[in-house]
């Protein structure tokens, strides 16, 4: 194992990978490494990890150790959260009939199970609402708004939407249905009409929170409710105990972690306390989820991010889009069990659609770039008949791929497009398809600086890309300019150990914005090589240390990176991953999961 800080330019000399990387080491000082091992009891290597998170000692603690006593903000320090939850509160003394809207995906279902577990608590019930992806489209329309009144509603909060529903929220409040924005996607100037408009990234909010996923919001806005509750002596003259808020953070980890938004601050410490409450496995619906997906650990962020949250999106996507909220609020086991059911279903199915919708795109946008041609700065492919389910992850994968902000448009038999996009660390999506609906070439459009969404006109989509490349053509170059594959140090084959993986595990949770530590293996032998599944390429390393190591390249058969692997048996590379516990007929091992390689 190497501890030594020598600063490379390029580690191991891969100035260029298989994925077309330079490697080089996250920056960190060697006596600020030393004094972080030193003083938190932790191994050389595991503390230049933290370090090279640009953690010094006087935050070590708080990196360590994240906690919500001193994270979690005053509600109140939010715009219109005062508003919010004295309307809240005056419904509850009215007795007034609340409703909640939320979106199709995790941090959508996570926000609506959250108030419903929340107003429960209280012995009040609430309507959820969650419209279908491809009959509604996203966000609040006017008749679903209406709809609520006419079922009884006095009060609906929207989450993980409504900042720029200006229309349907008019409509509303014409109506005299009182609305109120618990939303975290970026907002413009004007805002909608509503009793309270809760979002950290309003443009006239104060800096410091813009990071939350909506249900981090809506945690907040729950707090801030049961701290005005108290006040006023509501829970006495109810004769109920307050709720206890810690039981809903495992809703608020899930969400979060789904929303790839940054796992520092206060998400950091949102995530690290609600994956505790997971692993009790008090919610009968991740619970049943995790069962069904095989999950036999202690849940971490693979577990929520890549076996739960994909089956609670697979409702959303391509199937009836409000049984994720109806899973993560419901306390019966036995219907808890069935939803999961179903939406392990409707995961497969949207795997095999996912697949076959991937397959196309990356065929319209290799054939638009032509044999040796040059990757344009922002990726556009568009189709009649693809699925918008799941658009957003194909979205994912040609961003993966090519390293360029991507947009994939589905057209229906009306030619109206529906978009969703990716973006790259460094390139702030959200804005461009702000500025783009802003500019007349979307009739709806939003998100965030990753990820968002839009609809278009089928005649539209060109202008649509001549918009997008001027826009961020010169933010794209510059984030390529700093294209690399960032890494926390150089492991022996014999250097990767269950006690390392462990010691690694107690500083997450990881995630956008805190990266898994990822490590090099120098001069490994390629001593087996096999493609399993459809597209994964598992195989074994030896060092020259002799110790030995099983692997694992997902989605990479028929990338480059799978065939250098596949072509290298008997061979030495360098590879680089992350590294995992794999539990196995009752052992467990260390293995490393690669995500980039180079031939020596």
């Amino acid at each position: 194992m190497t501890n030594s800080d020598q600063q490379e330019e390029f580690l191991l000399g891969v100035e260029e990978s298989v994925t077309g990387r330079a490697w080089v080491r996250r920056p960190a000082e060697y006596r600020i490494i030393q004094a972080i091992a030193q003083q938190h009891d932790l191994p050389e290597i595991v503390a230049r990890v933290v370090a090279g998170r640009g953690i010094d000692l006087d935050h070590a603690s708080a990196f360590l150790t994240p906690t919500l006593r001193e994270a979690l903000p005053d509600p109140s320090r939010f715009k219109d959260m005062d508003k919010a939850c004295a309307r809240v509160a005056e419904a509850l003394e009215q007795g007034q009939k609340i409703a909640v809207f939320g979106d199709y995906d995790v941090d959508g279902a996570t926000s609506s199970a959250l108030l419903k577990r929340f107003f429960a608590a209280l012995s009040q019930e609430l309507i959820i609402y969650i419209p279908d992806r491809i009959k509604e489209g996203y966000g609040p329309s006017a008749k679903a708004l209406l709809e609520l009144k006419s079922r009884g509603a006095d009060l609906v909060i929207t989450v993980d939407c409504g900042i720029v529903s200006f229309e349907p929220l008019q409509a509303a409040q014409d109506a005299g249905l009182d609305v109120i924005v618990m939303d975290h996607h970026q907002a413009e100037p004007r805002l909608p009409a509503a009793v309270a408009v809760v979002n950290p990234n309003r443009i006239d909010e104060a800096e410091g929170y813009g990071q939350l996923a909506a249900v981090g919001v809506t945690f907040i806005f729950a707090v801030g409710i049961n701290r005005l509750l108290r006040q006023k002596n509501w829970y006495a003259d109810q004769n109920i105990d307050p709720p206890d808020l810690m039981k809903l953070l495992d809703l608020v980890a899930l969400g979060t972690i789904c929303d790839v938004v940054p796992l520092v601050g206060v998400n950091r410490a949102l995530v690290a306390q609600g994956l505790k409450v997971m692993a009790n496995r008090g919610n009968a619906g991740i619970r049943a989820l995790g069962d069904v997906a095989g999950v036999k650990e202690e849940p971490g962020t693979y577990h929520a991010g890549f076996l739960i949250g994909p089956r609670v999106n697979a409702g959303g996507r391509v199937g009836r889009a409000e049984v994720g909220a109806l899973i993560l609020s419901t306390d019966d086991e036995v219907e808890a069990m069935s939803l999961a059911h179903e939406l392990h279903t409707y995961n497969a199915e949207r795997q095999a659609i996912e697949h076959m919708v991937l397959e196309q795109a990356m065929a319209q946008v290799a054939a638009h770039i032509g044999p040796g041609g040059v990757v344009p700065p922002v990726i556009m492919a568009a189709s009649p008949g693809w699925h918008t389910g799941v658009i957003g992850i194909v979205a994912g994968r040609l961003k993966e791929f090519y390293q360029r902000p991507t947009i994939v448009i589905g057209i229906d038999d009306d030619g109206v497009g529906k978009g969703s996009g990716r973006s790259i660390y460094g390139v702030d999506l959200g804005a461009a398809v702000t500025a783009a609906r802003q500019a007349g070439l979307l009739s709806a459009g939003g998100g965030h600086a990753m990820a968002a969404g839009l609809t278009v006109a089928a005649d539209r989509i060109d202008d649509l890309g001549s918009f997008m490349t001027e826009r961020m053509t010169k933010a794209v170059g510059e984030a390529l300019k700093g294209l690399s594959l960032k890494l926390d140090g150089i492991l022996t084959a014999s250097g990767v150990t269950v006690a390392l993986v462990d010691q690694l595990g107690h500083i997450g949770p990881y995630g956008q914005g805190n990266a898994q530590p990822r490590f090099a293996l120098p001069n490994v032998t390629v001593q087996y090589a096999d493609v399993v599944g459809k597209d994964h390429v598992k195989c074994t390393l030896k060092g020259a240390d002799g110790g030995v190591v099983k692997a694992m390249a997902f989605r990479s058969a028929d990338q480059p990176l799978g065939q250098l692997i596949l072509g290298a048996r008997g061979r030495q590379i360098h590879v680089a991953g992350t590294l995992r516990r794999n539990s196995w007929n009752g052992r467990v091992t260390a293995e490393i999961f690669i995500d980039d390689a180079a031939a020596v």
